[in-house]
């Protein structure tokens, strides 16, 4: 009877801990298409943060992460798919995805009715973590749409000294959630807004709708799209003979974008989160030599790109595993909670000061970002005007 009693405490005590195996990290993302560069960036960020935390011992007392991931093929029912795969089949203790906005608002309902932490290092809609549900279950450390909006339209007004802006958008969630916080950015700076157009994955030739935008006077761009579009975009303005400033989200740095753009790409300023090119401090050493020593191709900073999956990845991982040790377990309910008492973590794009605190789900804010535009393949920073 002892033996049968222990056996069950035993059992439950496994159970409670979701498990004496490793504790799997699941990871929906774009692994095919023009947003694939993005895909496999986040990947190398979580691939390197669980290197470190394996190395380290693991989580909740020596067990080991590991990383499963589904192609999303920047598709919201695909993505959904996989979402339920990796929650009902693989046990996921914490789901990682949403490359695009719209996947990622697919999958925020799946996350939430099975009640385990969906972590986004990528999409920015805002709606993605104000989500109207309760409890939270969805975490961010990305940019987000309302915030960069406000930056966007700074930036152009700072740099370029834009009073009539003009707005060119991805007719789809993403392009509506921006062109909504655009308007309200512009409205409190004071700046009348020369028009707003937007533009279909498709479409090869933009010149119509910025015809438009050049005689209603705009003089600046606030662009706000994925890679292929972005690039389709610029190739419109060269056609146009239009060199107007064109001040972006971070869409262009997705992937090809300096191949598909063609020879005027470095035309187009972008928001980042990050850049391994900025500020040396033992983090990115760190992260940037085991980049270094893992995948070949990574022979300087100027090699990662988009710096930003790397670095967003990394940090949300290393959060993640606070979460789940400050949890004991990998109950999702716990581990959510787990989130709420992180303290403190000297993370690689700053150090985080209870980020998820007092029902905030966004660990980023405006005063991280950084600027950045495209030379060659290259994603390089430039200083604020």
């Amino acid at each position: 009877m002892f033996a049968v009693g222990s056996l069950a405490v035993l059992l439950a005590a496994c159970k409670s801990q979701g498990g004496a195996g490793a504790v799997k990290i699941g990871l929906v993302t774009a692994l095919s298409g023009q947003s694939a560069r993005s895909g496999e960036a986040i990947t190398r960020g979580l691939t390197v943060a669980i290197d470190e935390i394996n190395a380290a011992g693991g989580v909740l007392g020596g067990r080991k992460l590991e990383l499963v991931r589904r192609d999303d093929e920047s598709n919201p029912a695909r993505g959904v798919t996989a979402a339920r795969e990796l929650i009902h089949r693989e046990k996921v203790a914490v789901l990682f995805g949403g490359l695009d906005t719209p996947v990622a608002r697919a999958i925020v309902p799946i996350a939430s009715q099975a009640k385990v932490p969906f972590m986004v290092p990528w999409a920015a809609g805002t709606a993605i973590t104000q989500n109207g549900t309760s409890p939270n279950f969805v975490f961010r450390v990305s940019a987000v749409d309302e915030e960069v909006d406000k930056a966007m339209v700074a930036y152009a007004r700072e740099t370029f000294a834009a009073k009539r802006p003009g707005l060119i958008l991805l007719n789809n969630a993403w392009g509506e959630s921006n062109e909504k916080g655009l308007k309200a950015a512009l409205a409190a700076a004071g700046s009348p807004l020369a028009g707003s157009e937007r533009f279909e994955p498709s479409d090869v030739d933009v010149t119509p709708q910025l015809g438009r935008l050049r005689a209603a006077g705009a003089d600046a761009l606030l662009l706000v799209g994925t890679v292929g579009p972005s690039a389709q975009v610029v190739r419109s303005l060269d056609r146009m003979g239009w060199s107007v400033p064109v001040v972006s989200h971070w869409g262009p740095a997705g992937g090809r974008f300096g191949e598909l753009a063609g020879p005027n790409a470095g035309r187009v300023t972008f928001v980042q989160t990050y850049s391994f090119a900025g500020p040396v401090t033992p983090a990115r050493d760190k992260v940037l030599a085991a980049l270094m020593a893992k995948y070949p191709d990574i022979k300087s900073p100027a090699d990662i790109s988009p710096a930003v999956g790397v670095a967003n990845a990394y940090d949300a991982l290393r959060l993640s595993a606070l979460a789940i040790d400050k949890a004991g377990t990998t109950d999702g309910e716990a581990v959510r909670k787990g989130f709420a008492a992180i303290d403190r973590y000297e993370g690689l794009i700053k150090t985080y000061e209870r980020p998820f605190a007092d029902g905030r789900h966004d660990a980023l804010t405006e005063k991280d970002y950084v600027w950045a535009r495209f030379e060659g393949d290259a994603i390089v920073p430039v200083q604020r005007g």
